[in-house]
């Protein structure tokens, strides 16, 4: 008998909008109240192969999931709504074999609990689309969408690598550095939204 085919929906990328500013680990982990940042805690995690090529991992909710298959103590199942993951850390002995399993890097093992991690898209409103100051994630359907994003910045990477070649050959830096400071700008603000959610939700816990 075939495996029953879910609704998927999961957080993709677009690696030619991505720049490896590593926003969408600090609001991951802030979200999930984590005691502090680091990108071994977050659900989503960056990847930065080059200055033009970066981009970003996270669970897929693949249909008929390996990780699931490979968990030794069925600590893991998917849900019937996104089929994204349920872990349950009571089960989970942090083995690593999901990690390992999956063919995406979608899942890992939190440095500090040793249970494994995936994300759960925030039950619906993911903050690290929220907080990418490059708008270069969103959520998809299918493989065939977050592969899609991918091949296509792949055939954009020749171009944008010869334009930054060209670029610091004539040594004109203006357009360089025009450009950083916006990011920058951009990057400043996601993180005071960031930073003031976290404060909220510190005192929403107190009351």
């Amino acid at each position: 008998m075939s495996a029953k085919v879910l609704p998927r929906k999961f957080v993709a990328v677009d690696p030619s909008k991505c720049i490896g500013c590593g926003i969408c680990e600090y609001a991951c982990t802030s979200e999930k109240g984590e005691a502090s940042w680091n990108p071994v805690r977050s659900r989503i995690r960056v990847v930065r192969m080059a200055p033009v090529f970066n981009f970003a991992l996270t669970c897929r909710g693949c249909v008929d999931a390996r990780c699931v298959k490979a968990c030794p103590e069925r600590a893991i199942t998917q849900s019937e709504v996104n089929s994204l993951l349920i872990i349950d850390d009571k089960k989970c002995k942090g083995c690593d074999w999901c990690v390992q399993a999956c063919p995406h890097g979608g899942i890992a093992i939190n440095a500090e609990t040793g249970k494994a991690i995936a994300c759960n898209l925030c039950e619906g409103d993911p903050k690290c689309i929220q907080a990418c100051p490059e708008e270069a994630l969103d959520i998809v359907e299918s493989d065939e969408a977050a592969d899609k994003r991918f091949n296509d910045a792949l055939a954009k990477l020749p171009a944008q690598t010869d334009q930054l070649t060209a670029t610091v050959k004539k040594k004109d830096w203006k357009p360089l550095i025009a450009a950083a400071e916006q990011r920058s700008e951009r990057i400043a603000d996601k993180l005071d939204a960031i930073n003031k959610r976290a404060e909220i939700k510190k005192e929403q816990k107190k009351q």
